[in-house]
């Protein structure tokens, strides 16, 4: 399999200003969502917004349907259910109001008591999330990318050296930039699950890109006399199978979990699945070229090789 391309010979380094523009429109998108995130205007779940979830056990199955119809009618076309279809459980969520003193909760049992009048149920947990708790979720969340990059530095400057560890952390922000921006555009929800995500991703371009690092290194230490870009280009186009392969490998388990994987799955591997290949194209067109613009001249790359 790893075989699939046979021997190719493109010259990435050649591509890399084009690459460098299409990267840039994505990083602007990525900081554009940033800026909306911080000032809470883009569409964040109740994880970061406030909110309600309300957790309710039937005696008998409500088809997942008619239960968001029902609570459309009452003026709650916003809440977002999840679906237990073995416990016949709903789980309803809505995000937080203007004013949060409104009981959310109360609102959602009235309505399905109205609606099913025939289907008794119980209320097994309801939670309340205030701005509050939001706001400190995200800046747990910031925490946590940046700790992770932090890691990445460190873990890939210890392996190769300094500026192979930038590279690739510069690689893997680029990653969830584009994301973070994809999501902005198609004003998809962002919730903990999305954050979970992003740093799954952060972990498997990690990955793509320490293979391609791993192939450059080893062709600095026995082609000294080569061009930078022409041993750079060598070591993608040795790694290339491996690379599409494995992303092919994911990409066919995300599609159908996009697809079908249900309301709460599907933000999750949409995220993976853009990000998957977004990292695949940064490890290439991203990371290796930052290695050939890196100040101080090939010749300390090659040195150092």
């Amino acid at each position: 399999m790893l075989e699939i391309l046979g021997k190719t010979n493109i010259d990435f380094m050649g591509k890399r200003n084009i690459a460098f523009v299409f990267s840039g429109v994505l990083v602007l998108l990525g900081i554009l969502a940033v800026i909306q995130i911080s000032r809470g205007t883009a569409n964040l779940g109740i994880d970061f917004a406030g909110g309600t979830a309300v957790l309710l056990k039937f005696e008998q199955l409500i088809r997942i349907d008619e239960a968001r119809k029902a609570l459309e009618t009452h003026g709650l076309a916003n809440a977002e259910l999840q679906e237990f279809v073995e416990a016949n459980k709903i789980l309803v969520r809505v995000k937080a109001a203007t004013t949060i003193e409104e009981k959310i909760a109360d609102r959602v049992v009235a309505v399905f008591s109205k609606e099913f009048p025939g289907n008794r149920f119980v209320v097994e947990s309801s939670t309340e999330i205030g701005p509050t708790i939001g706001q400190k979720l995200q800046e747990d969340a910031l925490i946590a990318i940046l700790i992770s990059f932090a890691g990445i530095i460190f873990y890939i400057a210890a392996r190769f050296e300094f500026r192979f560890g930038v590279a690739a952390a510069v690689s893997t922000f680029h990653d969830v930039l584009a994301v973070l921006g994809g999501f902005y555009i198609l004003d998809k929800e962002i919730t903990l699950l999305v954050v979970t995500a992003l740093l799954t991703l952060a972990g498997y371009s990690l990955t793509d890109t320490v293979v391609v690092f791993d192939r450059i290194r080893e062709n600095l230490r026995v082609r000294r006399r080569d061009n930078i870009e022409t041993i750079i280009n060598s070591g993608i186009n040795q790694v290339l199978s491996r690379t599409i392969v494995t992303s092919l490998t994911v990409v066919l388990v995300l599609i159908p979990l996009t697809l079908a994987g249900g309301e709460v799955l599907h933000d999750f591997s949409l995220a993976l699945l853009w990000g998957v290949l977004v990292g695949t194209y940064s490890s290439i067109f991203v990371a290796s070229p930052l290695l050939v613009i890196w100040p101080g001249g090939e010749g300390r790359l090659l040195k150092r090789g």
